[in-house]
């Protein structure tokens, strides 16, 4: 096997091994996370909580605990102090459709061979985005809506 053809294949499996991870526990209910749940439907202001709920299931698998990222069977970009995390436009395009070896996580569930990938919805997103753009060491202003997450998606 050749060089190249190696380390897709460690990509591979090291991304269907960060989303598997992930989505242990989410399947049940879709892959909405249990604790951000009921504090966003219920208009409270602890979208902070539920961010940090979302990105501690789904996001830190690969994004890291401390936002730092990885490299290693794969390259999983830092957020801690990336200035592409100044556009919440673009954190939310980003898991609304993906990027690179990143999944989509605004869909219906991409069912792959050994995992879906967890859906989120608005309101989910906006708070993991406002979390993201606050830690970290980020200190990005303004914050993104759930209605804007929404204006952001594509028609079925």
């Amino acid at each position: 096997m050749s060089a190249a053809k190696e380390a897709r294949r460690r990509i591979a499996v090291a991304a269907l091994a960060a989303v598997l991870g992930a989505t242990l526990g989410l399947l049940g209910s879709r892959a909405r996370p249990q604790s951000a749940g009921p504090s966003m439907t219920k208009g409270t202001n602890d979208t902070a909580t539920a961010g940090a709920d979302i990105y501690r299931q789904i996001c830190q698998g690969c994004h890291m605990p401390d936002g730092r990222g990885a490299v290693g069977a794969g390259k999983y970009p830092a957020l801690a102090g990336d200035r592409a995390l100044l556009s919440a436009r673009f954190m939310a395009l980003t898991l609304l459709e993906g990027r690179r070896n990143m999944p989509a996580f605004g869909g219906t569930g991409q069912e792959g061979f050994f995992f879906i990938t967890p859906t989120l919805d608005d309101e989910q997103i906006a708070a993991v985005i406002n979390y993201v753009r606050t830690h970290f060491g980020n200190h990005f202003r303004g914050t993104i809506s759930a209605a804007e997450v929404k204006a952001l998606r594509r028609p079925p």
